[in-house]
């Protein structure tokens, strides 16, 4: 006992090794991308005056987000200590990326065109958040147990559709638009990260591709070749430097006043929240860090509550990219630095200096190859034979990608889906049944690919309770339907019944023949 004691104190973490640099520059890139996008959104959507956007929204990122981050790393602090291990990867944490464009333009957007008033629309969005952790926070105690009933092919197959769908396809697009910077930034990530060879310098892979991408950006200004960057912006952005300190008030009380339209989308998001925290869970778990995923789900659930008490309708999260951040030697400290650092431009106001100094398109192949990644994990860690399991977890999330650019470029035009429906079909664009299938696309992932995994293994039984499942989520509108509600797409329940109805009897055709395989089992011995 003394000497299994003296060897756990000889352990020592390790906060910082040379790894961590890479996954520093490239989680830290991700996460302000994001808070940049979202200061966009929340300043030429939404429409929101400065003083709230620079003066409360990101003050509380500045404070909602290190918590995460500062959390994870003690988590993978004490998973190494534990283990003794010093390969231990700290999950990544940052703004979810989903619920910050649905805020926007689901809540805040619309309460700000139906009232002319944007603060009102700041405070449904605290309101929002508010209730989104709480949704969370439940989460984080049935969770688990979804996760030990669930086959890994399931979970990380929904986390490839999200990944290639809403992470990797824009970037990629946008990437495609100024290919003499992406292309050179995207094989800088690749030749250091994918390939792990080392740059000149030994420089992070992430942050040379960010200095080239930027200084290519600016040469190709100032020799008159594009347009891409505008020095004026740079001037203006220095007027939002100071120091700015979150402080709590009651604008998301005001918000829950009128609770009852905000719960139609907040409960679904809640649900996919801590459903794709649990993927994100098994993800880490797959590649080598079994985390306990109670912990990281009531990080993000008290992530939301604070963040939403301090002034942001953004909720953070578990991002996606474990495996990624760990494949270029990212390990605990990367985590704390990132906190620290997007704490820093949260507080100072130095957002609006980094969008005005870093072109877009250095940041995005960081994010191409966390969506190349993810995508490759799930095949690659499961079973050959549940390849088209993974597959059918991937399709809800490419529906729905699909509809929301069929539903942006028909907004972009001034009409809906409803409007054009018949043309949509003459061109051969299924728009009601792609919305059916990319409704709630993670969750109805997870249940279709454990029906296909729990088929495969001919496990009828469990395939039975999974098709069961689907049909009580899709019969109340949180898988398969465009809103809550009772019987909200009842013909898609009904299906999942049939299904569940034939696995269920071949479960009970199979279980004679599975009672009587251990009598039988001797005499095929003794005949070989």
């Amino acid at each position: 006992m003394a000497a299994t004691a003296a060897s756990r104190e000889e352990f020592r973490i390790r906060w910082w090794v040379s790894g961590d640099w890479n996954a520093f520059f490239g989680l830290f890139t991700n996460v302000v991308l994001n808070v940049i996008v979202l200061t966009t959104l929340a300043l030429f959507v939404v429409k929101l005056p400065a003083s709230v956007v620079y003066g409360r929204i990101l003050p509380a990122m500045g404070i909602a987000l290190p918590l995460g981050n500062i959390y994870y790393a003690y988590l993978a602090s004490r998973l190494a200590r534990a283990e003794r291990r010093d390969d231990v990867t700290a999950m990544p944490y940052g703004p979810s990326v989903p619920h910050m464009f649905i805020v926007v333009f689901v809540i805040m957007l619309p309460t700000a065109l139906a009232t002319g008033n944007a603060l009102l629309a700041w405070q449904y969005g605290l309101a929002w958040c508010f209730i989104i952790g709480l949704i969370i926070l439940l989460g984080a105690f049935i969770g688990p147990t979804i996760r030990q009933y669930t086959p890994r092919a399931a979970m990380l197959g929904t986390l490839a559709g999200i990944s290639i769908a809403f992470i990797s396809m824009r970037p990629a697009f946008q990437s495609w638009e100024v290919p003499w910077i992406s292309f050179i930034t995207l094989a800088i990530i690749l030749v250091s990260w994918m390939a792990n060879v080392r740059l000149p310098g030994n420089i992070p892979g992430g942050l040379l591709a960010v200095i080239i991408g930027t200084a290519i950006a600016w040469i190709t200004y100032v020799l008159g070749l594009s347009g891409l960057m505008q020095p004026t912006a740079v001037g203006e952005a220095f007027s939002q430097f100071g120091v700015r300190l979150p402080l709590p008030s009651g604008d998301v009380f005001l918000g829950l006043s009128n609770i009852g339209p905000l719960l139609v989308t907040a409960i679904p998001l809640g649900v996919y929240n801590f459903t794709e925290g649990m993927n994100n869970v098994e993800s880490a778990s797959a590649a080598g860090d079994n985390y306990n995923l109670r912990h990281i789900l009531l990080a993000d659930g008290i992530g939301a509550v604070v963040g939403s008490i301090l002034g942001s309708p953004f909720p953070p999260a578990v991002y996606i990219g474990h495996p990624g951040w760990k494949a270029v030697g990212g390990r605990i400290g990367y985590s704390l630095a990132t906190g620290i650092c997007v704490a820093a431009i949260c507080f100072l106001g130095l957002v609006a200096l980094l969008q005005a100094i870093i072109p877009l398109v250095a940041i995005l192949p960081i994010l191409l190859f966390i969506g190349v990644v993810i995508g490759a994990q799930a095949f690659q860690a499961t079973p050959s034979r549940h390849a088209p399991a993974v597959i059918l977890a991937i399709i809800p999330n490419i529906a729905a990608w699909g509809q929301s650019l069929v539903d942006g470029a028909l907004g972009a035009a001034g009409k809906s889906a409803a409007d054009v429906m018949q043309a949509l079909g003459n061109n051969g664009v299924v728009y009601q049944g792609m919305a059916l299938l990319g409704g709630g696309a993670v969750l109805a992932g997870l249940i279709l690919g454990a029906i296909a995994a729990f088929i495969i293994d001919r496990d009828f039984k469990r395939a039975a309770l999974y098709a069961l499942a689907g049909a009580v989520l899709s019969f109340f509108g949180f898988i398969h339907g465009t809103k809550l509600g009772v019987a909200e797409s009842w013909q898609v329940a009904l299906g999942y019944l049939l299904m569940a109805a034939i696995c269920y009897g071949l479960a009970l055709r199979a279980a004679p023949a599975e009672a009587a395989a251990p009598a039988t089992q001797p005499a095929a011995a003794e005949g070989t």
